[in-house]
């Protein structure tokens, strides 16, 4: 069976998190079926990594806060998570379901494909966003 998307429910979750206002830093998009529904949500990305299991799949839009020395802003990162246990026909499904995601979640600055927890850690994730950010004005101080 083909698989869809409730976009009007995981738009509402995606703009939670793209609202500076909200307390929400995270959501996920999981499966329910053959339909990508929103997930949990929250406010420490640690409660994120734990949803993140070796058994599941699943997307996640989080926001987090970088910058230098001179600007702080938010910036987006589209997580892919595919657990390690996770079947080769779920795998291959999971790329081409990221596109009905991917009509949702139009604005990330990266996009990571992860099956590695390591990888999740958000020391990383920061680094990978501030590579990609462009100016990096903390090398001044260095």
């Amino acid at each position: 069976m083909a698989t869809k998307i409730d976009k009007e429910a995981c738009r509402e979750a995606y703009n939670l998190v793209r609202d500076d206002g909200s307390a929400v830093i995270w959501v996920t998009f999981k499966y329910d079926g053959s339909t990508i529904v929103p997930g949990d949500q929250g406010a420490d990305y640690q409660d994120f990594i734990q949803q993140c299991t070796d058994d599941i799949r699943l997307f996640a839009f989080v926001r987090f806060t970088t910058g230098d020395a001179m600007s702080k802003r938010s910036k987006f990162a589209l997580i892919t998570w595919i657990g390690e246990n996770v079947s080769g026909l779920q795998r291959a499904k999971t790329g081409t379901d990221k596109t009905l995601v991917k009509e949702v979640v139009q604005n990330f600055a990266k996009e990571f494909v992860i099956s590695d927890r390591k990888e999740l850690e958000e020391d990383f994730i920061k680094s990978e966003l501030k590579k990609a950010g462009g100016a990096n004005y903390d090398a001044q101080t260095e």
